[in-house]
């Protein structure tokens, strides 16, 4: 009869201990499919508040007016608006990220139309918590610019 040793006692402590780390979710560029995008955590969730639009989501006519007629505003728990960053765009960009599950995820670039789908946030006049200040300043940077398209405070 085999008895166990305290060095194999100790290796099956240690594997039970060896847990795998979560996956983490991997957003990759739709302009530059091998560059992993990064962004900041903050979700803008999309609302559906007509059968069409779950429609084209792939769901049954008929299932998808009992839901709308149960619930009014649908909140969609899988598809999201998030500001991301791709270092060979060099830049942030909105996009529209469709979850598959915990780790496979679609991204697309995010259509202007889409902000319509999203509670809280109105496209057309900006941020009501922004005061009328900043929202002026910002315009007038954005504004000032010579013919040669350099702003009027750029050197040369």
């Amino acid at each position: 009869m085999h008895t166990p040793t305290d060095s194999s006692v100790l290796e099956l402590k240690d594997e039970k201990r060896k847990r795998s780390r979560p996956k983490r979710r991997e957003l990759f560029c739709p302009a530059h499919p091998d560059e992993k995008l990064e962004g900041n955590g903050k979700k803008y969730f999309l609302h559906l508040l007509t059968a069409e639009q779950l429609i084209q989501r792939g769901m049954r006519d008929s299932k998808a007016r009992l839901v709308i007629n149960a619930y009014p505003v649908l909140v969609l728990s899988d598809e999201w608006l998030e500001e991301l960053f791709c270092a060979e765009c060099g830049s942030m960009r909105w996009c529209h990220v469709i979850r598959h599950d915990k780790t496979a995820h679609t991204v697309k670039w995010a259509p202007r139309d889409l902000w319509e789908q999203v509670a809280h946030v109105d496209g057309v006049y900006g941020n009501p918590t922004v005061s009328q200040f900043t929202s002026r300043e910002a315009r007038r940077h954005r504004q000032q610019k010579t013919a040669k398209g350099k702003k009027l405070f750029d050197a040369g």
